[in-house]
């Protein structure tokens, strides 16, 4: 189904149902942040960035407006400006939905709705709510954060009691159309030697998700398995001296299982999660070349913050991403120890602090803002300021 007609469709239904009611009956809430960093490492450019020179290449303004126009029917909208380095500098849709909620069993939404994937992909969008200055990019890339957070299709979810000693069952299903677009991170290697995607990449996708809260208080522990069809888009290959020529990009079908956990007390909270993702596919333009890929990534990370004062967080977390497939050596691998820090002036603006110790350089990193070859491991330090509504 058109991307378009599905959020189309979706504020048909929740519009249908505020038409008959006042403003004042419709419960209309605008929210919205914006953030503005800095990067700085010691070797190494990092997300399209001169990092090594410092860099404030990074800002990103969010809105949202929701309106509840009955207790069961909640609609909204949320549009982004982000840009990173040579990424983004735009304003895109993150998410427009209806989600309706019969009961504490069963409600759906439907439009470009949030991917109920892993344990934090639902609050990649949500800076203010958490104290990293990034989330562990072993499993949430920075770079592809617009094409991981939604899909144009539905969610249904809800929660099962187990009954006192056996607590509750949060379960989530979706299915629909995810759109990476050509600018995505995931594409800056291919761009720098001149193969664009002009419309991107669409994949059908599907998956579930459960959640069980133990009896034990402030402990989840759940999985997700994600499933992406096989996939194919038209690719543009420019070469200097020889012209431009039409090609394809195919991937093959992929199934993305994951496993987290989360367990909170007072002011701690401790959390894990690990991914697998295998896939093969190919760049081609026919007559003249094929470069194929074959990844076998397996992800994960471990966290822990603590709230130190009523203003003060720190935490920290080690996040390590391997591809199997890949020949040894650093751009096999990154791994990733974290340290940050959270100050809340107010209710509304906030600061966060971070220094990264990278060693290996197979994520974030791009050849054209780096020709004199990638150093083995780095330093980053992450200053950023937000102002959230």
């Amino acid at each position: 189904m058109n991307r378009s007609l599905i959020c189309i469709l979706a504020f048909a239904l929740g519009t249908a149902a505020a038409a008959a009611q006042s403003l004042d009956d419709l419960n209309i809430q605008i929210h919205g942040y914006a953030t503005q960093g800095f990067l700085y490492t010691t070797q190494n450019n990092i997300f399209t960035t001169s990092s090594s020179n410092g860099s404030p290449a990074w800002t990103e303004a969010v809105l949202n407006v929701t309106s509840q126009p009955t207790p069961k029917l909640r609609i909204g909208v949320q549009g982004r400006y982000f840009l990173l380095g040579n990424l983004g500098n735009a304003i895109t849709l993150d998410w427009a939905a209806a989600d309706y909620k019969a009961n504490d069993q069963f409600g759906i939404r439907f439009g470009k709705v949030k991917t109920p994937a892993g344990l934090l992909n639902e609050i990649q969008d949500i800076d203010p709510s958490y104290m990293w200055s990034l989330l562990p990019q072993s499993i949430y890339p920075l770079e592809s954060r617009n094409s991981l957070l939604a899909h144009f299709g539905g969610v249904v979810y809800g929660t099962l009691k187990l009954g006192q000693k056996a607590g509750k069952l949060e379960y989530r299903g979706w299915g629909g159309e995810r759109s990476i677009g050509s600018d995505d991170g995931y594409f800056v290697g291919e761009r720098e030697t001149g193969i664009v995607l002009p419309s991107g990449v669409s994949q059908v996708v599907s998956g579930a998700a459960l959640h069980w809260r133990a009896p034990l208080p402030g402990l989840m522990i759940g999985a997700s398995i994600g499933h992406t069809n096989k996939s194919s888009s038209s690719l543009v290959d420019t070469i200097a001296g020889f012209g431009t020529f039409n090609g394809m990009f195919v991937s093959s079908l992929v199934n993305q299982p994951q496993i987290f956990g989360r367990y909170e007390k007072d002011k701690l909270m401790v959390a894990g999660e690990y991914s697998r993702l295998e896939s093969n596919g190919a760049f081609q333009v026919p007559g003249l070349f094929a470069q194929p890929y074959n990844i076998d990534y397996r992800d994960w990370y471990g966290m822990a913050s603590y709230k130190l004062t009523g203003k003060l967080t720190a935490g920290l977390y080690d996040s390590q991403f391997f591809d199997r497939k890949a020949a040894l050596g650093p751009a096999r691998y990154q791994k990733d120890w974290a340290i940050s820090g959270r100050y809340d002036f107010s209710q509304f603006v906030y600061a966060k602090a971070e220094q990264h110790f990278l060693d290996g350089t197979v994520i974030n990193y791009d050849t054209a803002l780096n020709p004199g070859g990638l150093k083995p491991s780095a330093k980053l330090t992450i200053l950023k300021i937000g102002v959230s509504f």
